[in-house]
């Protein structure tokens, strides 16, 4: 297989080494490129040895480097091959329940395990194959990133409704023999996976510890959009209670075993259950942080830290936007800040959850329908900040593709972008003097 390069860094040494725009990258030291992680495994050495198609037919580049240091191409597509699809058919998938006419993209089921190396993503293993797993350890890919859900093979066949699901457990038992690092997640349907079922999952993914290095228990989502899906009860208080209650267990068991938590259970569980979040100690390293773990803990310390160290704060005015699950959190940091800053001018504003339903609560679904619609029964007092997590990835467009220039038009107040984390907040609403 080729790579067509798209751009050359002029920085870096494929530049200097002659490598051209539109050329084509077909081996490095004598091996074909199929894909990025060939490209990236193969340029790591500091002596390189690359051939190259052109108009002409081939040339031969001979470059050093130093070792790790990027060559500085790009490609037509960034795995320079195409993403593998999930062959999955979760009876939790949340995909399954969006509605239609959403842009295309979200309707993309990734199931790729290049993906999970370079971007994070969490794969099932299910299409791996006998080639995949082997160049994984051979190259020596880690950490791998596994959405588990239950370590029982017929239970996984079932709940990923692939009758390769349960076989492919092996896979970690044998990416854990290599020493393939591992990230773990078990998203937790009541009546299948919950209870028992959620003990024995985590009593045989704590046994595998270093290799599986962290565990994220995660609750299931569900939309309004289920009509002849698979039918899941929602995790409600008492559930995400009990769900708590059988992390804790198996983290304490793990700290007093190896020193680490390893079991965490992600934030909207605490929120679900009315717990009080833990202190930013409980997630160590926050191993699992992207997948929602840890971050009302990380974004509380962020937050009063900047409080803490300022002598005195003035409100800059606001209103900001929020899930309905987290409003009360938001609220409890304002009120961190009342002793060193009076005459506070603001609005917390939990937006309801229309679109997708009311069991959905958490701030990064929240669509722009949906404030607008809070709008409309009550405009904004200040000006508008907006979590950047609510955005699509250029930021311009809700998730339900209301713009942010809709929304704009339709307040009399500014409307703000700011990024999810305690310290962008406290820079948004106050000044220190």
């Amino acid at each position: 297989m080729s790579a067509l390069i798209t751009e050359v860094d002029k920085n870096c040494p494929a530049y200097k080494a002659g490598i051209k725009k539109g050329e084509t990258l077909l081996k490095i030291n004598g091996e074909d490129i199929v894909d990025v992680l060939d490209y990236k495994f193969l340029s790591y050495d500091a002596k390189l040895k690359l051939t190259i198609g052109v108009n002409s037919g081939i040339k031969e580049v001979t470059l050093e480097k130093e070792d790790g240091e990027e060559l500085g191409l790009s490609f037509s597509t960034y795995l320079i091959d195409k993403m593998k699809r999930c062959r999955n058919h979760c009876v939790f998938c949340f995909i399954d329940q969006l509605p239609g006419g959403m842009r295309e993209s979200l309707y993309v089921k990734d199931d790729d395990a290049r993906m999970s190396f370079l971007l994070g993503n969490y794969i099932s293993l299910t299409n791996l194959t006998e080639k995949d797993v082997n160049r994984i350890i051979r190259m020596r890919i880690s950490p791998v990133n596994i959405s588990v859900q239950t370590t029982n093979p017929e239970l996984r066949e079932k709940m990923l409704r692939n009758k390769d699901a349960g076989k492919s457990l092996g896979i970690i038992k044998r990416f854990r023999d290599a020493g393939i690092r591992m990230n773990a997640q078990v998203v937790v349907c009541p009546g299948l996976n919950d209870g028992e079922e959620l003990k024995g999952t985590l009593r045989d993914l704590t046994g595998m510890f270093p290799e599986v290095m962290s565990i994220s228990v995660v609750p299931v989502g569900i939309t309004k959009f289920r009509d002849g899906l698979y039918p899941i009860k929602p995790v409600g208080r008492k559930e995400a209670a009990d769900i708590l209650e059988i992390a804790e267990e198996f983290g304490q068991i793990c700290i007093d075993n190896y020193q680490s938590r390893v079991v965490y259970p992600a934030d909207e569980l605490f929120l679900k259950a009315g717990a009080a979040y833990p202190e930013k100690t409980y997630y160590e390293d926050f191993p699992q942080y992207e997948n929602g773990v840890g971050m009302l803990s990380l974004f509380a310390s962020e937050f009063k830290d900047k409080v803490d160290s300022a002598p005195k704060l003035k409100c800059k005015p606001f209103t900001a936007l929020t899930g309905e699950a987290t409003g009360s959190f938001l609220s409890s940091l304002i009120d961190y800040t009342k002793i060193k800053c009076d005459n506070l001018e603001y609005e917390i504003r939990p937006v309801k959850n229309s679109f997708f339903g009311s069991s959905v609560d958490v701030t990064g679904l929240v669509t722009g329908g949906d404030i607008l619609s809070e709008f409309a029964l009550r405009k904004p007092l200040y000006r508008v900040l907006v979590p950047a997590c609510m955005l699509r990835y250029d930021r311009d467009m809700f998730l339900d593709s209301v713009s942010l220039k809709t929304l704009q038009e339709s307040t009399d107040v500014p409307v703000e972008i700011i990024e999810t984390d305690g310290e962008a907040f406290f820079n948004a609403v106050f000044e220190a003097f």
